[in-house]
């Protein structure tokens, strides 16, 4: 894609001077005729300058008339492009590229930093901004997009830094799932006690209790209108939300109106579950997938495997499972397989993960691996491309949770393995492909570990990571104190950094008002060039000789 600059200009002067002037012409004609290439996430935005200083010169556009140019700079730069084309092209860039579009100019920083691709570069990572509250909107208006966006470009980079670790007790055996509610800031927990628990995520305590439902729980998912918990008998237990309810769900039973239901249909434990804003997924031992509308409570839907289903990750009209070893990729209206995986793990495909877009897939193996895949699309065909894969682990991947830019994996051998995957999902939003490498890239980021026992279930959100296994302890990472240093880090070096600027503007005062004499010519007229350094020593000895004798 290549924007042209139209209206190639010739400058034509006085017979006499069209000889001595080519070799300008030539020079000026090339930056004129210069282009604006873009393409593969990157943007080349040369300035088109032009400088005709002659005295009679004459501008002269190709197929237009003359205009005439006396003693004056002719000057064009990208500023001077409609501004709707400039907005074409910021709109190729990534948001590295255009924040430094923003730094050039004052009037290029308004276009920039108001341009409607923040709001997308948001959106493509993280979905729309979380609503924290039942009734916040969660989105003030006077923040712009690329504010949000760059707070969480920033809070994204915690996960290296310090935290702390809240211990939540209350199951009496070992915690199969954990699901954290972000928008809620809730934790929801439960596993072979047969009893869903629901915590406040930032204070650590348990906030209610569900009866014992009869069997293990082993799948958990949850929205702010809907709560849902598989079991191994293979029923659906659900809970809708009620109005003015503090923490939406009423586990209890306690209020009147009846918010509690069980969906029937599976002939095998629920080992997997998931939502969207129409449908109910659900993932099963009896080698389907059956999916719920929501509003009539009905399966509409059944694909069929050839093996145990041990997760699912749907996305708009494709749904990907695991099935033994195996990745499937079905379409939801057909229901017809898109794409196959076979044999994404040596032994069983434990988990499985999937980036917000929907473009890139992660699994977790028995072999203690995993693996990042790309889903391309061509028309009507779809394609599979390993991208990249880890070996962090020593025991099975039981569990994978992905929030850009770090993926977490809990895993038998008690550790969390955090990977970001920031370097692999350069992402052009332009181009038909994404700028991936297929090599193994270095080992994970950071390690967390100090568990003894098999980790089931990890799940990340908030500035924290929620896990929980085979001690029956749940455990909260918080990586706020991390936020708050970094923060309190870059408010300082923003404040020495404008004092640094206070003092040289000072200095810069200072020296304009004192006129001073130029120290060079100073040193040249006691010094000719021509003359000798050793001339004035010399001078000065006999004069010191003179003054003894």
């Amino acid at each position: 894609m290549a924007f042209e600059s139209q209206g190639r200009l010739e400058v034509a002067n006085d017979s006499s001077s069209i000889g001595e002037n080519s070799n300008k012409q030539r020079s000026e004609s090339n930056l004129l005729d210069s282009d604006l290439r873009i393409g593969n996430g990157s943007a080349e935005i040369p300035s088109l300058k032009s400088c005709c200083q002659h005295k009679k010169g004459t501008l002269v556009p190709s197929g237009s008339k003359q205009l005439l140019l006396s003693d004056k700079i002719f000057s064009t730069t990208i500023i001077d492009l409609p501004q709707a084309l400039i907005s074409e092209i910021l709109n190729c860039l990534d948001p590295k590229e255009l924040g430094l579009v923003s730094c050039v100019s004052t009037s290029l920083h308004r276009l920039a930093s108001e341009h409607h691709a923040w709001k997308q570069f948001y959106c493509e990572r993280w979905g729309l901004p979380v609503v924290f509250g039942p009734t916040s909107s969660g989105f003030s208006e006077e923040r712009s997009w690329k504010q949000l966006f760059v707070e969480r470009e920033f809070r994204s980079r915690t996960f290296l830094g310090r935290y702390s670790i809240d211990t939540l007790y209350g199951h009496t055996e070992a915690v199969r799932v954990v699901f954290l509610l972000a928008s809620a800031k809730l934790v929801f927990t439960s596993g072979y006690d047969s009893i869903v628990r629901m915590w406040d995520m930032e204070e650590g305590l348990s906030i209610a209790a569900s009866k014992p439902l009869g069997c293990t729980i082993r799948a958990l998912a949850a929205d702010t209108k809907l709560l849902v918990a598989g079991g191994t008998d293979g029923f659906i237990h659900y809970w809708k939300s009620l109005d003015g309810l503090r923490n939406l769900f009423d586990l209890t039973g306690f209020q009147k109106e009846k918010t509690e239901f069980r969906l029937w249909g599976h002939e095998g434990p629920v080992t997997s579950l998931a939502l969207d804003r129409k449908n109910i997924f659900s993932g099963s031992w009896d080698m389907t997938v059956r999916i719920w509308d929501r509003s009539s409570m009905k399966c509409v839907k059944t694909l069929r495997h050839s093996d145990w289903v041990w997760g699912i990750a749907p996305h708009e009209t494709n749904i990907a499972c695991t099935s033994g070893s195996d990745v499937y990729i079905w379409d939801i209206s057909s229901e017809t397989p898109l794409a196959i995986i076979r044999d994404a793990h040596e032994g069983t495909t434990y988990s499985l993960a999937r980036s917000h877009t929907g473009d890139f897939l992660f699994t977790g193996g028995e072999d203690g691996g995993i693996k990042m895949f790309e889903i391309r699309r061509y028309g009507s065909k779809t394609s599979v491309v390993l991208i990249s894969q880890w070996m962090p682990h020593t025991s099975p991947v039981y569990s994978l949770s992905f929030e850009f830019p770090w993926l977490v994996s809990a895993s038998g051998d008690g550790k969390l393995a955090l990977i970001d995957v920031r370097k692999l999902l350069k992402t052009n939003r332009r181009a038909i492909s994404k700028r991936v490498s297929s090599s193994t890239v270095e080992p994970p980021q950071r390690m967390l570990h100090g568990f003894g026992s098999n980790l089931f279930s990890v799940d990340v959100g908030c500035d924290r990571i929620v896990c929980g296994g085979e001690e029956g302890i749940v455990r909260i990472w918080n990586f706020t104190q991390a936020l708050e240093i970094e923060r309190r880090a870059r408010a300082l070096k923003g404040m020495r950094l404008e004092n640094r600027m206070r003092r040289r503007r000072m200095q810069m005062e200072m020296n304009a008002k004192s006129v001073r004499p130029d120290q060079c010519s100073i040193a040249a007229h006691k010094n000719p060039i021509n003359g000798d350094r050793n001339r004035a020593w010399h001078s000065k000895r006999r004069a010191s000789g003179k003054a003894k004798a």
